[in-house]
Order: C-alpha cells, then sequence, then structure tokens
C-alpha cells in the first residue's frame, strides 16, 4: 500500500480559553460558563485533526519562547503532528478566548508570536519536507501584515516544489478589512480554496452557495463553500460539482468545526475520494467536532 504524502499546514497556533455559555452573555454583568483551556489556532487544530487521520503531517507556525508555547507544542507531538515551529523571544505564545453558545461564537485574539512567523523559516521548513505533497494555508497568515510574507511565500514555494495547495479562508472580517481583491490575488490559482457563507458573502457578494462557488472559482481550481448545518457545495471551475448534507447531531461547542471539516476533506480528497465522498467525510468529522468541547480531537 501507498503511504500517503504528508501534509503540510501553515499558520497560526494558539491557546484557546475556550467558555461555553449556559445563556446569553449578559453585557456588564455575570454569567455562567463552562470553562476549559487548551490548544487551539486554526493551522494546529486541522493539523492535529489531520493527524488523527493517520496521514503524516507537519504543522510550520510560531509560538513564544515561553510555557504555553512549549505546552502546545507538546499536545500536538501527542496527537501524532511533526512541529515545525519557530521560537520567538520576547513575544508570548498567541491566546484567543472563545465564546460559544446558541450554535454560534465569538472569539477575541491576541494573535502572539503568530505574527512574527518568517517567510524564512516556512522556506526552510518546506526544504527539510522531501515527502510532502500538499500545503494547507490558513489565511490568517496573510490577513495580518505582520504574517503575510510567510503565507505568500508558503504558497509560492509550494508551488515551486510541486504541492498542490488549499487554503481556509479564514474569518470574515480580516477579510472585510483587506478587501476580497487583495485576498483573491493573493490565493490565486490555488487548488482547494474553503469558504464559509460569510467568507463566501465577503469575497463573492450575495449570491446563492452554488453561485458564490462558481464566482470564486475563476481565482481557485475548487471551491468548497461551507453552511454549517446546511451542508456544503463543491464547485470545479465554473461548475457545481456535488452538494452534501450535514450531519443532524446535538451542538455543544463549534469551535474547531470549521477545521476538522477541512481535515476531512483534504484527507479523503487527497487519497482519491470524489468530491461527495470527499465532503461526506467533512461533515461526518465537523459533526464529530461540534459534539464535544474544545477545537481538537479527543485523546
Amino acid at each position: 500500500m501507498t503511504r500517503a504524502a504528508r501534509v503540510v499546514v501553515v499558520g497560526d497556533v494558539l491557546t484557546d480559553v475556550v467558555a461555553v455559555l449556559a445563556g446569553p452573555l449578559a453585557a456588564g454583568s455575570d454569567t455562567t460558563a463552562e470553562i476549559s483551556l487548551g490548544g487551539g489556532g486554526q493551522a494546529a487544530n486541522t493539523a492535529a485533526w489531520v493527524a488523527a487521520q493517520g496521514v503524516p503531517v507537519t504543522l510550520v507556525g510560531a509560538v513564544g519562547d515561553d510555557e504555553a508555547g512549549r505546552d502546545r507544542v507538546a499536545e500536538l507531538d501527542r496527537a501524532g503532528v511533526d512541529c515545525a515551529v519557530q521560537r520567538v523571544a520576547d513575544v508570548p505564545t498567541g491566546t484567543v478566548i472563545v465564546l460559544a453558545g446558541d450554535d454560534e461564537r465569538t472569539m477575541v485574539t491576541q494573535r502572539g508570536a503568530n505574527l512574527r512567523l518568517s517567510a524564512e523559516h516556512v522556506d526552510q521548513a518546506l526544504a527539510a519536507l522531501p515527502d510532502a505533497g500538499h500545503l494547507h494555508l490558513s489565511a490568517y497568515t496573510l490577513l495580518d501584515a505582520g504574517s503575510r510574507d510567510a503565507g505568500l511565500r508558503a504558497l509560492a514555494a509550494a508551488r515551486e516544489r510541486g504541492l498542490t495547495t488549499s487554503v481556509d479562508a479564514a474569518s470574515a472580517a480580516p477579510l472585510r478589512r483587506v478587501g476580497a481583491a487583495a485576498f483573491l490575488a493573493w490565493v490565486r490559482d490555488v487548488d482547494l480554496l474553503l469558504v464559509n457563507a460569510d467568507e463566501a458573502t465577503v469575497l463573492a457578494g450575495g449570491l446563492d452557495p452554488a453561485a458564490q462557488g462558481r464566482a470564486l472559482s475563476a481565482t481557485a481550481r475548487r471551491v468548497v463553500v461551507k453552511r454549517g448545518a446546511a451542508g456544503a457545495v463543491w464547485v470545479d471551475r465554473g461548475s457545481v460539482v456535488s452538494v452534501a448534507a450535514a450531519r443532524r447531531v446535538a451542538v455543544v461547542d463549534v469551535t474547531g468545526a470549521g477545521d476538522a471539516f477541512a481535515a476531512g476533506l483534504l484527507t479523503a480528497w487527497l487519497g482519491g475520494a470524489t468530491p461527495a465522498a470527499a465532503m461526506g467525510r467533512a461533515t461526518d468529522l465537523g459533526a464529530l467536532a461540534v459534539s464535544t468541547v474544545g477545537a481538537r480531537p479527543q485523546p
């Protein structure tokens, strides 16, 4: 049996402080919540879910030279992720506070050392991975000026080495700040672009998901529009290829659901699955993720 090619995931490593609210947030007062602390960051989460599928994976990112950074790397090591992590002195490991409730989550983020990820570190990490076959980039790396060069270099270096590429559009609010035109120029001709409903609207306007996918396929060879409980749509350069329904499960915490979806989609697609089968695996992992607290696979 042929060994699966290594997936390289580039992007954020964070500490997640997750508060699952017992009810609506009482602004200016107290709200009861179940609070947990652990590893997060879109790229790190995706890498952990890829490793859980038995696919070799390397995470390229940055942490502070601090206890939190050491803890985050140790967690990923235990999860089976190979870490090519840049340690940055005098800058803390990034942290995000996640307020989860009512099938939604709000994030308050300090990206910390993630903003110092360098293009040189990305280049060195990729050069040391001769078995790499695919590069997956979290767009948070592109959406902040501090880490943008690293994100752009990751895509360029992947193309130079003949790797396939994918980008997760990350978050609607920073997409609005940089503008659709700039972002689409940065990710032009990637093999796969993943967007959720809000991100698709920022990048393609208020169209239906299939039309948004067709519009974005002028930039990316394949586009997947994630619609949460409404499922997902796969578009292949102008034509709708497949529509997937979401699994119905009791939602506990949606943190990391998109990262699990991305890992399921990538590992299935890279393994030769059809779009329908790849999205089926993606929705299965997304459903598993929302059924538990936290952004990572359960041990």
